[in-house]
C-alpha cells in the first residue's frame, strides 16, 4: 500500500479517536470537517481527471490535487488575519522554490544510487520549509501541501513549454504521498515546536478546549461564562 495512504489512515484513526483534538481546534478544523476532507483525498486518489491529450498526456488526479486545493482554500477562508493569508501563500511560493532548486540537483535516476526516497526527500523538506515559513499550524500545512503541488505545475509548464512528450498526473503517483506527508510533517513541526514553546513560558493558565464537531460559538461562550460565574463564588466563598 502507498506511504501515503498508509498515513492518511493513520491520521483517520487519530481524528476518529479524539487524539488529534487540540491540532484540529488551532486548525479551526472539527472533527467531520478533518474525516470527511480525508475521506475525500483517500477516495479522489483513485480518480484521475483527463485535461489533455496531446503531446503532454495530463491529468488531474482529485485527491492528490483537487482535494487539497480546496482544504487550502477552506483554511484561507478561516485564517484569523489577512496576513496570516498572505504569510500562508508566499510560504507556499516559498516552499515551491526549495523544492525546485533540489530538483536541480539530480534526476533522481536510477534511484537506487539516491541516498534517500525522493518521495521523502521532497516531502521531508517541503514540511520543514512549509513550517519555517508559515510558522502557524494553518500556513505551514497550506505552504508544505501546495509548495509539493506547485512544483508539479511548474514541471508542466516545463514540458508544455518545450513541448516534450510527457505523461503526468497533477497530484498523482508519488506525488499524492509527498503531498500528505509534507503536510502531516508541517502541522507535526508546528504543533512540537507550539507546544514546546508553550509549556516553556508556563502555557495557557485554565484554558478549556474549543467544542469540537462544529458546536456553535454561543454555546462555547456560554461555557466560559458559567465557569467564570462558577470560579468567582468558591473565591468569595
Amino acid at each position: 500500500m502507498p506511504v501515503g495512504l498508509i498515513v492518511l489512515l493513520a491520521v483517520a484513526a487519530l481524528v476518529y479517536f479524539g487524539l488529534a483534538q487540540r491540532v484540529l481546534d488551532r486548525m479551526r478544523l472539527t472533527d467531520k470537517q478533518a474525516l470527511l476532507f480525508i475521506g475525500l483525498m483517500l477516495l479522489g486518489s483513485l480518480i484521475d481527471i483527463p485535461i489533455l491529450r496531446n503531446s503532454v498526456d495530463l491529468s488531474i488526479n482529485v485527491g492528490g490535487a483537487v482535494v487539497p486545493l480546496a482544504l487550502a482554500i477552506f483554511l484561507l477562508a478561516r485564517a484569523d488575519e489577512p496576513r496570516e493569508k498572505v504569510r500562508a501563500l508566499l510560504a507556499a511560493l516559498v516552499t515551491a522554490g526549495f523544492l525546485w532548486g533540489i530538483s536541480q540537483l539530480t534526476d533522481f535516476e536510477p534511484p537506487e544510487r539516491d541516498f534517500i526516497d525522493p518521495i521523502w526527500l521532497f516531502s521531508i523538506v517541503a514540511g520543514l520549509v512549509g513550517y519555517l515559513a508559515g510558522r502557524s499550524r494553518r500556513a505551514a500545512f497550506i505552504a508544505g501541501t501546495m509548495g509539493i503541488l506547485l512544483l508539479d505545475v511548474i514541471s508542466l509548464a516545463r514540458n508544455l513549454a518545450r513541448r516534450l512528450p510527457a505523461t503526468m498526473a497533477i497530484g498523482g503517483a508519488g506525488v499524492f504521498d509527498s503531498i500528505v506527508l509534507a503536510g502531516v510533517i508541517a502541522v507535526g513541526l508546528a504543533e512540537l515546536v507550539g507546544e514546546t514553546r508553550e509549556r516553556l513560558g508556563g502555557g495557557p493558565a485554565g484554558e478549556m478546549a474549543r467544542p469540537r464537531d462544529g458546536a456553535a460559538d454561543e454555546e462555547f461562550s456560554a461555557e466560559l461564562t458559567d465557569a467564570g460565574e462558577k470560579g468567582g463564588g468558591q473565591g468569595e466563598g
